[in-house]
């Protein structure tokens, strides 16, 4: 089949979040499963054009009342594999540093809406210029969701509408509404605003009109898919997807094996597997130092995340007087809101025993933090997928997390009756059942060190590959040309 990912990040070229994980990592199982499979996604400034390759012919791309804007598009590979990956070079929309927020005011860019209808049209525009007629749109999240939009309206009596669409959904929260005026942006027809189409709250909301014109949907985690069916994860489009339930699935993220492999990982002190977890020590050890905390045996609980609120940092924050007084440390990885920025320093400077922090991002003392740690914590509020519980199984780190979506797929919750599981869950998320869960694990590690040690291994011993999803979305691009089309591709 012929597929074209569209997203508006993908790895390593641009990344805020998992989306970029799958645009940037999936279709490279795609291709070996024998797909002819291409991305596309916007060149911003951090994209070099080093390695890149200029199509010889500019490409137009139809704004309705903006008129025609012109971009160029550069051809590159996907790192490591022949998969063609094509960059949309618009200096208004795209010659920025940020993905989508203004690093100066915090805020969404105001011309976000415009920018990523520009490159949902582009994407169908490309491949004319192209002469590639895709079987299958991959669009992810609100960025691209008006891809399927445009093959539905005006790219209906063409070729390139007969291509089916699969509207992936990694985060629910971010649904690309902006003024009704839109509507002439998007030049597909005022008949279209409609709460059946992209009409919510009197605004245009792109995620939603993605939702009814995509011939099939997924999530990220099959929790997820059922999670956001609700009002406590739908954001307010929970009925729209009850509407689709029969076109809506879940296919969990993979991850990098070759990249998340503590036996090979070259960011590590020592390396190490489940049958020799020596270098496992030596990790914890060389953690400590680097972080400046007292090289004690004592159970190190590791944090790298997003400060925000969905990731549940306000409850950690909230947590962490009575944490401190167990007998652990913690280290904390990462960058997000302003209060996360200043308080954690804080509490670092007054707990400097216990407690280390670095504000930003760090790839190598992110696998060093899930080498040295002995519990991996992660209590988000929703977690479409999650990948650091499944990094931190992989390096014999239990994670401890609230039970929902993607973590509550992958994570087993330990069971000592049974000698069971790989992690610790809790069902609330609050400070106090955080503690106890907390508690619990810690009370684990240094009560019952056979018990753990199980954990551990089992944990180790489970795979979450990228072989697996790819194949589960080979299955959801058969259905959808068969849907879309009435034929089975070939």
């Amino acid at each position: 089949m012929r597929v074209l990912m569209v997203a508006s990040e993908a790895v390593p070229f641009a990344k805020t979040g998992g989306l970029a994980d799958v645009a940037g990592v999936l279709p490279r199982f795609l291709a070996d499963l024998g797909h002819d499979v291409r991305v596309v996604m916007p060149r911003y400034y951090g994209v070099s054009r080093d390695q890149l390759t200029v199509l010889p012919h500019p490409l137009g791309v139809p704004m309705g009342i903006v008129g025609t804007q012109w971009a160029q598009v550069y051809e590159g590979r996907l790192p490591h594999t022949d998969v063609p990956i094509y960059f949309i070079e618009h200096e208004q929309y795209f010659g920025r540093e940020s993905l989508y927020v203004d690093p100066l005011t915090h805020e969404g860019y105001p011309d976000n809406d415009n920018r990523f209808v520009f490159l949902s049209r582009a994407a169908i525009e490309l491949t004319r210029l192209l002469h590639w007629t895709p079987d299958v749109f991959h669009v992810n999240d609100w960025h691209t969701a008006a891809t399927p939009v445009f093959l539905n309206t005006v790219y209906r009596d063409e070729p390139v509408g007969r291509a089916a669409s699969l509207l992936t959904l990694h985060n629910m929260e971010h649904q690309g509404t902006s003024y009704p005026g839109l509507m002439d942006v998007l030049g597909i027809g005022w008949e279209h605003f409609n709460p059946r189409g992209l009409e919510f709250q009197g605004q245009v909301n792109l995620l939603k009109g993605g939702l009814y014109h995509a011939t099939l949907i997924n999530a990220v985690s099959p929790g997820y898919a059922h999670e956001i069916q609700t009002p406590a994860f739908g954001h307010g489009l929970d009925g729209v997807l009850r509407d689709r339930a029969a076109d809506l699935s879940g296919v969990l993220n993979g991850i990098d094996y070759r990249e998340w492999n503590p036996a090979a990982d070259p960011y590590l002190t020592a390396q190490y597997d489940v049958d020799e977890m020596a270098g496992k020590y030596a990790c914890k050890r060389a953690l400590q130092a680097e972080m400046g905390l007292p090289q004690r045996d004592v159970p190190i609980i590791g944090m790298v995340s997003r400060l925000a609120r969905q990731k549940g940092i306000d409850v950690v924050a909230a947590a962490l007087p009575r944490l401190l007084e167990l007998d652990i440390q913690i280290v904390l990885l990462g960058s997000g809101e302003a209060w996360a920025h200043a308080h954690f320093p804080w509490i670092a400077s007054r707990h400097p025993k216990r407690f280390a922090c670095r504000i930003g991002y760090d790839n190598a003392l992110a696998h060093r933090i899930e080498a040295g740690a002995d519990l991996f914590l992660m209590p988000s509020r929703f977690e479409p997928c999650g990948l650091n519980q499944l990094y931190s199984l992989a390096y014999g780190t239990p994670p401890i997390v609230h039970a929902v979506g993607g973590l509550d797929d992958t994570v087993e919750n330990f069971d000592a009756r049974a000698n069971t599981g790989t992690g610790f869950k809790t069902w609330t998320l609050d400070p106090a059942a955080l503690y106890d869960t907390v508690g619990w694990a810690v009370h684990t590690w240094y009560n019952a060190p056979e018990a753990f040690a199980g954990i551990v291994r089992r944990g180790m011993t489970q795979r979450f590959g990228w072989e697996e999803s790819a194949r589960e979305y080979e299955q959801l691009y058969v259905r959808a040309v068969e849907h879309r089309t009435g034929r089975t591709p070939t």
